[in-house]
């Protein structure tokens, strides 16, 4: 049990190392990762022009289970809300427009393919 744990642990920072070289050569400027408070978590925090993104990363070996858009329910979305809100609040970012973006990695140890959603789930945040 403990080595799958650590397998998904690997596989997810892998995916997190994709998506954040993907975005970077999209033009998004790199903030912060693995943003965590009481509150939840945020994978990756990037830059797209003014726009301050809360980007949640997704990774799967494969999707013969489920998609990666498809776990990313309202509890995990309110959890990614309230550490935002806790950085928008600690970096004093009011002003700056927000988004979320959803970024699935699937085939790491093959030719890994990379979905980019984004404003993938901003309907029910308000700051």
């Amino acid at each position: 049990m403990a080595d799958e744990a650590q397998h998904k642990r690997k596989l997810g920072l892998k995916g997190e190392k994709l998506a954040r070289r993907y975005l970077k050569k999209q033009g998004y400027r790199y903030l912060a990762h693995n943003y965590a408070t009481r509150r939840g978590e945020i994978d990756l925090i990037m830059q797209d022009e003014q726009t301050i993104v809360f980007v949640e990363v997704k990774t799967r070996e494969d999707e013969s289970f489920a998609r990666g858009e498809d776990s990313v329910n309202y509890g995990k979305q309110k959890r990614i809300f309230g550490a935002a809100r806790h950085f928008i609040h600690v970096h004093d970012l009011y002003e700056k427009p927000c988004r979320f973006d959803l970024v699935v990695v699937t085939g790491i140890n093959d030719q890994a393919v990379i979905r980019h959603h984004k404003n993938a789930f901003s309907s029910i945040y308000q700051h």
